[in-house]
């Protein structure tokens, strides 16, 4: 019998919407050590020394090669390919054909004829489908995240960040480093070992992503822990990792607009019942029985600027008729103090009126969350990544605000916790919602 596919289970289970709402799948998998110290010392340290953060496991790294990878990626890509190759990295968008985002991921340019796509499954997985059905001369390998294969990977790579992250290299290096532009990849030794360097900044301060053969990723880190001995390195674990994207700014995963459309129908059908896709969860004081409804634009994740009309690509008529007209922005809402401590109590002391737990110092439950964002009785967004940092101080979130809303210091509401008690993920306790007040803000929270 036929393995099933996605296409398969939304039909099998009628409504996509309250499947994912559903899905028992938590937040996003890291096959990382919770702490090495304690998250609060390890996220103090990307600002103020230095944090390296092991990214060998987590990702999907999806690897494309031939004369075609160039328009292959062209084809699907928001982004320019002018001046794109060897030694090159962006941040690549994909969008479907009504101008919604599939996924974002970093795409490293190997050599002139060789792409990585790194990050959450979303995009490698579309583009590997596309360049196997799509008549181009291009062979993909997959390096599959650890959560979905078993085996080593075939590389290593460590994020090295905070004021103190070149000095450490540099000792590690044995010499002064060869300056590396943004978004561009350098090539050093470290420990008698030849490494890729991505200048990739994750926390407002220098910093380089370092690759290499697995089988070297040992002797690498020790060799850089070592040298950051002097200069106060830490190593990060995961409680302290999955926060560095909301407070950098980064929203890390979009709803992958795949599950409507006759369009996208053939992808459905290639992709596993099993897979990311298909499990992924979503939760959130948000409630739709419509899946679109859970999609979002390149500006709404403040990737407009990346979207360049100098190409035709996948969704591009329908982003050239979005361009002009009204958008939701990308913010930070710091969350009110006394309204957060109401809801720790309540949440731990509440009884049968419990709140929804503030698990830190990252609140997030679900792989898409989305809590509604009011103003009045007004839906003016959505708040998705939540969690408390040392260096903003306070609990915040990351969101999605309607354009004409958007006012620095601007006071909102966040509904926290899901309706009618909460779904059937097991992460999610019997609670109920509470309203919990927040500025918004255009700039970091850290000053």
């Amino acid at each position: 019998m036929p393995a099933e596919s996605l296409e398969d289970k939304i039909r099998r289970t009628g409504n996509v919407a309250r499947m994912l709402q559903n899905s028992p799948l938590g937040a996003y998998a890291l096959p990382l050590a919770a702490e090495f110290s304690n998250w609060r010392d390890e996220q103090e340290s990307w600002q103020t020394t230095a944090v390296l953060f092991d990214q060998s496991f987590h990702m999907t790294d999806i690897y494309f090669r031939g004369p075609d990878v160039t328009r292959l990626f062209s084809d699907l890509g928001v982004n320019s390919f002018q001046n794109f190759g060897k030694d090159k990295a962006k941040q690549f968008v994909a969008c479907n054909h009504d101008g919604y985002v599939i996924g974002d991921a970093i795409l490293f340019g190997l050599a002139d004829d060789e792409y990585s796509l790194v990050g959450r499954p979303a995009a490698p997985h579309w583009a590997a489908f596309h360049a196997e059905t799509g008549g181009y001369d291009v062979t993909v390998t997959r390096d599959e995240r650890s959560a979905a294969r078993g085996g080593k990977r075939f590389l290593f790579r460590y994020q090295l960040q905070g004021p103190n992250a070149l000095k450490i290299f540099e000792k590690a290096h044995g010499a002064p480093l060869a300056k590396v532009k943004f978004f561009n990849i350098g090539h050093f030794t470290i420990a008698g070992c030849e490494v890729r360097a991505l200048n990739h900044t994750m926390s407002r301060f220098p910093g380089l992503e370092v690759t290499g053969p697995a089988d070297d990723g040992p002797a690498v880190l020790e060799a850089l822990l070592d040298a950051g001995v002097e200069f106060g390195l830490r190593q990060g674990g995961a409680r302290s990792y999955v926060t560095t994207a909301t407070e950098s700014g980064w929203i890390p995963s979009p709803t992958p607009a795949i599950y409507s459309g006759e369009r996208m129908r053939p992808y459905r059908e290639h992709l596993s019942a099993t897979g990311w896709e298909a499990t992924a969860s979503i939760g959130g004081s948000f409630v739709s029985d419509d899946i679109e409804d859970y999609y979002q634009t390149p500006w709404d994740l403040g990737y407009g600027r990346h979207i360049k009309f100098d190409h035709d690509f996948i969704g591009r008529s329908a982003l050239e008729e979005l361009a002009d007209r009204p958008h939701r922005r990308k913010v930070w809402l710091r969350w009110n103090d006394d309204d957060v401590r109401d809801v720790v109590a309540s949440s731990l002391f509440g009884g049968e009126q419990r709140a929804k737990y503030l698990e830190a110092p990252s609140s997030v439950y679900a792989t898409l969350p989305f809590d509604e964002v009011r103003l009045g009785d007004r839906l003016v967004g959505l708040s998705t990544y939540s969690g408390y940092t040392v260096n903003v101080g306070s609990w915040f979130s990351l969101a999605m605000i309607d354009e004409a809303d958007v006012q620095d210091g601007a006071e909102v509401t966040v509904v926290w916790g899901e309706a009618n008690g909460g779904t059937a993920k097991p992460g999610v306790e019997r609670h109920v919602q509470k309203e919990i007040r927040a500025t918004i803000s255009t700039t970091s929270l850290v000053a």
